[in-house]
């Protein structure tokens, strides 16, 4: 047959999705990563995975979804959380922006799967199928072969069990849990995503009346978390608004790298951090550095870091900040301590191997 018989619509998806195929997972399993160090690579929107000396792997948010594929009836569900916030009813136009850079049906090996809020871009039901279906394991603090667990707010968790991940490989955790697994603790922090607070169980016209009640408790719905590794603190905000109560857990818990989501506001719309509010959450937990995340994803809330540079350029002479920000690209890796001078990441370049096998050239001339 000839290519252009044999070619389907569903060949074409199994050739060129996942965009990056298994790179990405054939990277986070051959890195060795060095003693006193903690690597992370951006997997898109909030999610995160970490790898430490101890060969810790955990994920925060992983998510393998996407946004608007059609423009269907051109309305928003009535009970959304989005049309619960502003009254909106047309749909949001949010496409998804960024590639699928991990294969979640490649992973082989993972101790750990966190979600900040049950939000449908911080959880995957792939991902979780794939972790429980391949009987993946990993070790409790006493060294006892375990479950690979699912940690997460109590929102978080009955969707995993509505999914149809086993009750009990499910954690559900508050502000003030903290959970050891091989060399890493997890400790457990308030959330401030006020979007959860308008978020109800249903999204149609049978939506909960919130109008004039006391908000539901975000600790059920949310949390942010602080994972202490041998290479440093990283502090998982999720997906929070800005919060002065950032600046107490700077006081009660040492912070070296945040993730704070960023992006750009639609008008009528609060649901990312600005600039200027990425800039104030890194000052008050007295962080190292400062990393924005989220604004990659969503078309419709896409924004520019070099905003945050701006500002930070502006105000960090003045304010004295003891911080700096890191851009960082989706895909890419970033070791602290190692990369913490580091302002902007660029993918691999390569040949760095040029000219150290012969040339196949007329002349040099040709260069």
């Amino acid at each position: 047959m000839s290519k252009v018989s044999e070619t389907t619509r569903e060949s074409w998806i199994m050739s060129t999705f996942p965009e990056w195929g298994t790179w990405l997972n054939e990277e986070i399993e051959s890195e060795e990563v060095k003693p006193g160090t903690v690597a992370m690579w951006w997997l898109g929107c909030t999610g995160i995975w970490f790898k430490t000396p101890g060969s810790c792997n955990l994920t925060i948010d992983l998510w393998c979804g996407n946004g608007k594929r059609t423009h269907g009836n051109g309305m928003m569900a009535e009970g959304h959380q989005m049309a619960n916030m502003c009254g909106a009813r047309k749909m949001q136009p949010n496409l998804r922006a960024v590639p699928f850079v991990i294969d979640p049906f490649a992973i082989k090996k993972v101790d750990g799967v966190l979600a900040t809020h049950y939000h449908q871009d911080h959880m995957s039901a792939e991902y979780a199928a794939h972790v429980i279906q391949s009987g993946m394991t990993t070790t409790d603090e006493n060294g006892n072969e375990i479950p690979v667990p699912f940690i997460g707010p109590l929102k978080s968790v009955e969707t995993w069990i509505k999914w149809g991940v086993p009750k009990e490989r499910c954690k559900v955790v508050r502000p003030g849990d903290t959970i050891k697994i091989k060399d890493v603790e997890i400790v457990v922090l308030d959330s401030f995503d006020r979007t959860c607070l308008v978020t109800t169980d249903s999204t149609g016209a049978d939506r909960e009346e919130l109008t004039g009640i006391c908000p539901t408790d975000m600790d059920d719905k949310a949390v942010n978390y602080l994972i202490k590794t041998p290479g440093g603190n990283i502090y998982h905000s999720g997906d929070s608004h800005y919060s002065i109560y950032f600046a107490k857990h700077g006081k009660d818990h040492k912070v070296d790298v945040a993730f704070g989501s960023y992006g750009e506001n639609p008008v009528g719309m609060a649901d990312k951090m600005t600039s200027c509010d990425v800039l104030r959450m890194a000052e008050a937990l007295n962080c190292d550095v400062v990393i924005p995340i989220h604004y990659d994803v969503w078309s419709n809330f896409m924004a520019d870091v070099n905003e945050i540079r701006v500002l930070y350029d502006m105000k960090k002479d003045r304010l004295d900040y003891r911080f700096h920000p890191f851009f960082w690209e989706v895909g890419g890796k970033y070791v602290y301590p190692t990369d913490r001078e580091k302002k902007a990441y660029h993918h691999p370049r390569g040949f760095e191997d040029c000219f150290e096998a012969p040339q196949n050239i007329p002349f040099r001339s040709c260069l």
